[in-house]
């Protein structure tokens, strides 16, 4: 295999670049005019080789990520937050190695600048990493006004919910339970929707306060689990505010 470099890897994208491919992806990302991706670049690279090669290029130091991270093209950036989160998971990755792509991911958030890139990374690196630490950046994050960082604050929270952690899970999404975007509002319904796989009374409550308020998709994604008939119930509290 090459050398784990950004520019090998690029190289190796370009190796498996399809117009076909390109022509999919506007079915997935909104990169037109006004969108939340306007100006996003894609070659055409299917997702799924994306992560092959990234599990291929797991021993990219941190620097050479960060210059992946720089591309204009983003199945690179896809792939560095991938190989982020495939080296953070190696179980002979170091601490100091853990708290470097932690805060690799953090200052270079400006290249983590679409919803795939968030999702790919927010908990298998940041969240992950925070369990045991400080969460006060989450909260900057979920107060941020870009999309990318709220949508981080967010997603990043799931680490905590298979140790039950759920405090700032709910306190996130109570930052967040009227934000304006539509991704903000799946992946609030999202982290809520598992959270009440684990603890429903806890959602409930937070249902009880804003369920006749709360944007529409946000509800449906928090109840999908619920009955039917509780189902029915919530989106009547909606329907009737």
């Amino acid at each position: 295999m090459a050398e784990p470099t950004a520019q090998a890897f690029i190289t190796a994208l370009w190796e498996n670049q399809s117009d076909r491919e390109l022509e999919k992806i506007g079915r997935y990302f909104k990169s037109g005019a006004g969108d939340y991706g306007e100006g996003d670049r894609f070659i055409g690279v299917r997702m799924g080789t994306v992560f092959a090669l990234a599990k291929a290029f797991v021993g990219m130091p941190p620097d050479e990520i960060e210059r992946l991270l720089e591309s204009d093209i983003h199945e690179a950036r896809a792939g560095a937050v991938s190989i982020m989160a495939k080296q953070y998971a190696l179980k002979k990755t170091l601490p100091e190695r853990h708290a470097e792509l932690a805060r690799l991911y953090l200052r270079r958030h400006d290249r983590i600048n679409n919803w795939d890139l968030v999702d790919l990374g927010a908990w298998q690196v940041l969240g992950i990493w925070l369990r045991d630490k400080d969460r006060s950046v989450l909260y900057e994050l979920a107060r941020s006004d870009n999309l990318w960082e709220r949508r981080t604050a967010m997603f990043a929270t799931m680490a905590f919910i298979k140790p039950r952690q759920f405090d700032d899970v709910m306190a996130i999404a109570e930052i967040l339970v009227n934000d304006p975007h539509d991704l903000i509002h799946k992946v609030v319904g999202g982290m809520l929707r598992t959270v009440a796989m684990r603890d429903k009374p806890r959602v409930e409550a937070f249902l009880a306060r804003h369920a006749a308020t709360m944007p529409r998709v946000m509800l449906r994604y928090s109840i999908e689990h619920f009955s039917p008939s509780e189902r029915a119930d919530w989106l009547g509290r909606k329907a009737s505010a």
